[in-house]
Parts: C-alpha cells; sequence; structure tokens
C-alpha cells in the first residue's frame, strides 16, 4: 500500500524560480507598490484598473521563469506515494513541473473571476487582462483569483487540506513562515505516527511548542534552500520505499 505525502508550501519554494514576494528584498517587484493598494479588496475598489495591471505584471512575471529542482523533485514523488499538495502560491509551477493533486490556498493566478460572482471562474493562462475590453458575464469586471488579505480561502480547499494532513504518513512543510495564523492549526492535524520535515533556511519553530505537549509529532528540520532540501529529502523518502 502506497504512503500517503502532504507537502505544505509557502513562497520559499518558489522563489528559487524567481518568483517575488511582499517579503523579498529592496529589487522587488513589490517594492513599488503599498500592499493596500495591490492586494486588498479596498484597493481593488479604489482603483481596479491599478490591480488589474499590477496582476498583469505578475502574469507576465511567471510566463518567463520555470520549475526549479524542487518542484521536479517533487512530482518524482509522485512513483512511490499518494501525493497531495497543499499550496500557499498562486503559481502553477508544481503543474508544470508535474504534479497532479494541488491544492491552492490562496487561488491561482493563471485564472481570473468574475469580480461579481466569485463562482465564475476563468482559465486565463498568462495574457493580460484587457482593462476596457474583457469582462465576465453581465459585463462584470474581471479580477485576479487571488485570496487578497482581509479575504478568507476557499473552504473547500482548507477542508481537503486538514483531510490530507490528519491522514499523512509523511509531511513536508517547505518554505513558509507560517504567519497566517489559520495554517497553525491546520498542520496541527497531523496524527503522532506522522514523519515530519520542515524544509526551511531559517525556518520559524512555532510548531514546536505543539511537538513538546504531543499535539504533533516530532520536526526533522532541514536547514536549506528549498532546491537543497527538498532533493535530499525526496531522495530519502524513495531510498526508504525501496527498502520497504
Amino acid at each position: 500500500m502506497k504512503k500517503k505525502i502532504v507537502i505544505f508550501s509557502g513562497a520559499g519554494l518558489d522563489r528559487e524560480s524567481g518568483i517575488e514576494t511582499f517579503r523579498d528584498n529592496q529589487d522587488s517587484l513589490w517594492v513599488n507598490y503599498n500592499l493596500e493598494d495591490v492586494a486588498t479588496p479596498q484597493g481593488w475598489k479604489k482603483d481596479p484598473e491599478l490591480v488589474t495591471n499590477f496582476y498583469n505584471e505578475r502574469r507576465m512575471e511567471l510566463a518567463n521563469v520555470q520549475p526549479n529542482d524542487a518542484h521536479i523533485a517533487l512530482a518524482r514523488l509522485e512513483r512511490i506515494a499518494d501525493v497531495v499538495h497543499i499550496t500557499q502560491n498562486v503559481t502553477d509551477l508544481l503543474e508544470r513541473a508535474g504534479s497532479t493533486f494541488v491544492h491552492h490556498l490562496h487561488g491561482e493566478l493563471s485564472k481570473v473571476r468574475s469580480a461579481v460572482d466569485p463562482s465564475e471562474i476563468y482559465d486565463w493562462g498568462y495574457k493580460a487582462v484587457d482593462y476596457e475590453g474583457d469582462r465576465a458575464k453581465n459585463n462584470a469586471r474581471l479580477r485576479p483569483h487571488v485570496v487578497w488579505f482581509e479575504e478568507m480561502p476557499d473552504q473547500r480547499s482548507v477542508k481537503r487540506a486538514y483531510e490530507a494532513i490528519n491522514e499523512a504518513d509523511v509531511l513536508l512543510i517547505i518554505g513558509t513562515s507560517l504567519q497566517i495564523t489559520y495554517t497553525l492549526n491546520m498542520l496541527m492535524q497531523a496524527s503522532l505516527s506522522c514523519e515530519v520535515y520542515f524544509i526551511d533556511p531559517d525556518p520559524v519553530k512555532y510548531l514546536d511548542r505543539y511537538t513538546a505537549l504531543e499535539m504533533m509529532p516530532p520536526i526533522n528540520y532541514i536547514n536549506k534552500s528549498a532546491t537543497e532540501g527538498v532533493v535530499e529529502v525526496v531522495n530519502l523518502l524513495m531510498e526508504q520505499d525501496a527498502k520497504d
């Protein structure tokens, strides 16, 4: 019977592909914008054209990057296990690397949706949204299919994430600061028999309080970048499977 492996990933997984985030350095795309202006419902209400143009830039950025060694290594795990990805990233790099089951907690950059009906979602790819010409049904504006600050993640994805983590034999946590409170509760669903790895050059240790109380299993910290640490852990898991 195949093991169940769950991979919970954040921005650190994509960074080595060249994807910038608002926590990156002075050269980041985000430096030219205020988060309140481009990543909140209030910003959209105030200036939807500015927000549309910002996400057009991000879509163009995504079109010009490739999956890195970590994305590719994670896809290899599907040869030996039932793998579920739970990601805070809005890119499609996991899918492009070959991963099959990916739940995007915070939406997908390559999709847009009606600003009036959240269920009206369009696969958009990497092309720009024409602010004046592109519309959803009933002439509604198209907004990015991403979760902004002050918005809630898709509850169906959250429910599936809770269930997957609870059933996991192995949990890989990669490149996340765990600064979003609900993610701590989500990761706490790991059973005490689950094998947990946290891959990050400087991992936060918020979860240690729960392992100390035996509310979570012990965590194996891998203080390395995503590409180096993920490849190391994937090779280890595949070697273990070969011996079993």
